[in-house]
């Protein structure tokens, strides 16, 4: 007969189809989706498919979400400059420069810096003298992404999702690029198919694939994909996830976040301690952004506009 659903730390060594205990040549396996009962064996694990359905699907959603709010609170690699080892401000390609030789993003501090003692024509990093001609490096970025780097790969799939460095334009491929990017390990790449699925910008809307890819750079960090969960559940009018979302995209420097929480506050939608703590946490991760290297730079730029 069959018994209830029993979480497995409850009933560690009792099938939940039969009842059968383990032990004495008897071993129970976990249902692998939830984990919450065990098996004897796979016709106890079949029979009882149908009364388990149901909560297997509910903790197997739970476990995702757990999953999702627990993870990403640290920003990625590459959004640390190699150099300095300080997170590059957000968003990073307006306070960094990718180096094509060596596909590393030099924040604008760096950069500055090496200028400074004479290192204008090279590589702040790797010391590759630098060229201007864009075959030349076009010629780098293919040469990497030959040797499967996720970062040179993604590099080209912008390249031909804009059309820039001599190439054609081509959105089919530079979506084929980008995801065969995201599934080398390129959380930027995650971030761009994502946005790109769910909002059909240059493919067909598939929202379901988009959230997907989505929500696992935002599990590693990337703030730009936090910050649109919390979009995408705010138009939702799901304001308590949109908020959690926001709150850690926030900490990880995410001015638009803070932004956003504020005007949940404004409409009594989050409390004046949420918004406070989201507040303190955005300017934590200023600070720690902050440099001298940087505040030259920003200086120098601004005086050039």
């Amino acid at each position: 007969m069959a018994t209830n659903c029993v979480p497995a730390a409850a009933a560690a060594d009792v099938c939940a189809n039969c009842g059968r205990e383990g032990g004495d040549g008897t071993k129970l396996k976990s249902c692998m989706a939830c984990l919450l009962v065990k098996y004897c064996c796979v016709d106890c694990q079949k029979a009882h498919r149908k009364q388990h359905k149901r909560a297997c699907k509910k903790r197997v959603a739970e476990l995702k979400d757990e999953q999702l709010y627990s993870r990403g609170h640290e920003r990625p690699e590459g959004d640390f400059c190699p150099i300095c080892t300080l997170a590059i401000p957000l968003p990073v390609v307006r306070h960094s420069g990718i180096m094509v030789c060596c596909m590393k993003s030099i924040c604008d501090g760096c950069s500055a810096a090496a200028g400074r003692r004479g290192m204008s024509r090279h590589c702040p990093y790797c010391r590759t003298p630098m060229t201007c001609n864009k075959a030349d490096q076009l010629a780098m970025v293919q040469a990497r992404a030959a040797k499967r780097d996720p970062a040179a790969i993604h590099f080209l799939g912008l390249t031909y999702f804009h059309g820039e460095m001599g190439i054609q334009k081509d959105i089919r491929k530079a979506v084929e690029i980008t995801e065969e990017a995201a599934e080398l390990g390129s959380v930027e790449a995650l971030s761009h198919i994502g946005y790109w699925y769910t909002e059909g910008v240059g493919v067909e809307v598939d929202e379901a694939k988009g959230m997907e890819f989505s929500r696992k750079a935002a599990m590693q960090g990337n703030a730009g994909s936090r910050h649109f969960l919390g979009m995408y559940e705010f138009e939702k009018c799901n304001y308590d996830l949109a908020l959690r979302h926001w709150m850690i995209s926030a900490k990880l420097g995410h001015e638009l976040s803070v932004e956003a929480i504020k005007n949940l506050f404004v409409k009594g939608l989050a409390t004046k301690k949420q918004y406070t703590e989201a507040l303190r946490g955005y300017q934590d991760a200023e600070e720690d952004m902050k440099s001298h290297d940087r505040d030259l730079a920003k200086k120098i730029k601004s005086e050039r506009l």
